[in-house]
């Protein structure tokens, strides 16, 4: 009896609970086990900035960190998207760096990360619409309805692909080794974590997930096949989290003729920057400046 018991209860775990470590951000026991990175702050006199809050499609309060160009004449706005379970803040020396070029940033915190509101992560599903719902409000609060592009790193490459493909007011793109499909990557993941590949359970925990939070087709690598704007992809030739085979299935999909594809040799998951370097910086702005911004 109890072990009848302790089956039901561990069913009802993997059913209802479990699926929540995918996409809960914020869940409690993630918290515990996860120790926050010291981050730098946007609050600081060195930084021509403000905070923003803004309504998402339905209805959440978003939060985001606009920081304006350094130079006269700005080139252009670029928005910048974090990684899973990160926030806005990872963007700050970015975010420096290219207001001395001439661009202002608006960095957001993605739904239900940071200081945005929301329960779940949605990979992309909901989150493309926070992104129209912000370039409205820059639109209509901040006067900044030209040149705006869009960078996004892991989860925020995903968000950007799909954004791109609903809303063409993003003029370019750039995306970081990111994943080309939901359930593929969460199989992924499931191997990486515990050591063994299982996916017909690791599948039924990505369909619970998608069944909890409200979503489904998370596949960054289909919107790929709708974007027309000039776009940047990046990713690292070792990365052991996101295997660089999605970001280049998700290139070949693209369907703009402005692409390109950089593939920083040696790089991981998380130190893409690092290796890459100050060569790889130029390489990125160099595109903006030639495919993505309309110098008028």
């Amino acid at each position: 009896m109890i072990f009848i018991y302790i089956i039901a209860v561990f069913l009802l775990f993997v059913h209802f609970y479990l699926p929540r470590f995918i996409m809960e951000i914020k869940n409690p026991f993630i918290v515990l086990l996860r120790k926050e990175k010291e981050r730098e702050s946007f609050d600081t006199p060195a930084i021509n900035g403000k905070e923003l809050s803004f309504k998402a499609y339905d209805g959440l309060t978003m939060s985001a960190h606009l920081v304006y160009s350094e130079v006269k004449e700005t080139k252009g706005t670029i928005i910048l998207l974090h990684g899973i379970r990160s926030r806005k803040e990872s963007y700050v020396y970015l975010s420096k760096r290219l207001a001395k070029l001439g661009f202002n940033t608006v960095a957001l915190d993605l739904r239900a990360h940071g200081k945005s509101e929301g329960i779940f992560c949605t990979f992309g599903v909901k989150e493309k619409k926070d992104i129209s719902a912000l370039i409205d409000y820059l639109n209509q609060n901040e006067n900044i309805a030209n040149n705006i592009g869009i960078w996004g790193r892991s989860l925020g490459g995903a968000v950007t692909l799909q954004a791109m493909a609903i809303d063409k007011r993003l003029e370019f793109g750039i995306v970081e080794s990111t994943f080309s499909n939901f359930k593929t990557i969460t199989n992924d993941y499931f191997e990486l974590i515990l050591g063994f590949r299982f996916e017909l359970f690791s599948s039924y925990l990505a369909s619970r997930a998608e069944s909890i939070a409200d979503f489904k087709d998370a596949m960054p690598i289909n919107a790929s096949k709708e974007i027309t704007q000039p776009i940047l992809v990046i990713h690292g030739s070792e990365d052991e989290r996101v295997n660089i085979s999605y970001g280049k299935a998700n290139y070949e999909n693209i369907k703009s003729i402005e692409k390109e594809f950089i593939s920083v040799d040696k790089a991981k998951h998380m130190d893409v920057w690092e290796v890459g370097g100050e060569p790889l910086f130029d390489q990125i702005v160099n595109f903006i400046l030639n495919k993505g911004i309309k110098l008028d």
